[in-house]
């Protein structure tokens, strides 16, 4: 009789207790995009593109540098929404594509140098990279697990990361257009370091937030 009790009241209580909002894709993603935008537009309010943009965007590497993350981006926050629901079949190829590009720009830049590309490799703002795509990465990964928590993910780890990785390759995008270091080594080492850490973020608040 207890038993029957307990279960007429756990009833009773999930009868009344109100619908959980619908998760959206769209609205999720319309809202870290108009996040990513925003705080990229206020940094370039503050510290400007780079004076020889329009010169400068007629070299393949300046074009990578902001094109190869958006792809990764656009791949991230596809493959963050599918495994946001339980029926989700994750394919992490596709991640693959802009990666691998990448790396073979740093392979041509590095068979073709004739002495040491340390000085390209690390460059002259480095930390000023890393730093700008974390802090412009926050608000919109912070809104990203906020919206993904009203879905139903089997892996929060990997959806995290996903989404951090999206958000991350698409400030790095952005700000590609402020940077002026150009060289393959340089934007794959610490672009790919930044996406790396806001990846790293996103798979760690996945496993905080997103989990059942």
């Amino acid at each position: 009789m207890t038993d029957r009790r307990s279960t007429e009241d756990l009833i009773r209580d999930l009868a009344a207790a109100p619908v959980p909002a619908r998760f959206l894709p769209g609205v999720a993603v319309c809202g870290m995009a108009g996040l990513m935008l925003g705080g990229l537009a206020l940094y370039f309010a503050v510290f400007g593109l780079r004076p020889d943009l329009g010169s400068a965007w007629t070299h393949l590497q300046v074009q990578a540098k902001s094109t190869l993350p958006a792809l990764l981006c656009l791949s991230a926050i596809w493959l963050a929404l599918v495994s946001a629901r339980p029926e989700g079949r994750i394919l992490l190829w596709p991640l693959a594509i802009p990666v691998l590009l990448a790396f073979a720009l740093a392979l041509f830049r590095i068979a073709s140098a004739d002495g040491s590309l340390v000085a390209e490799a690390v460059g002259q703002t480095a930390l000023a990279c890393l730093a700008s795509i974390a802090m412009v990465s926050a608000p919109p990964l912070a809104i990203g697990i906020a919206f993904l928590r009203r879905s139903a993910p089997t892996r929060p780890v990997l959806t995290g990361a996903l989404l951090g990785v999206a958000i991350g390759a698409g400030v790095a995008a952005g700000y590609a257009l402020h940077c002026t270091d150009d060289s393959p080594l340089f934007f794959v080492s610490w672009y790919g370091l930044a996406i790396g850490i806001v990846g790293g973020a996103g798979g760690l608040l996945g496993h905080r937030f997103l989990r059942w």
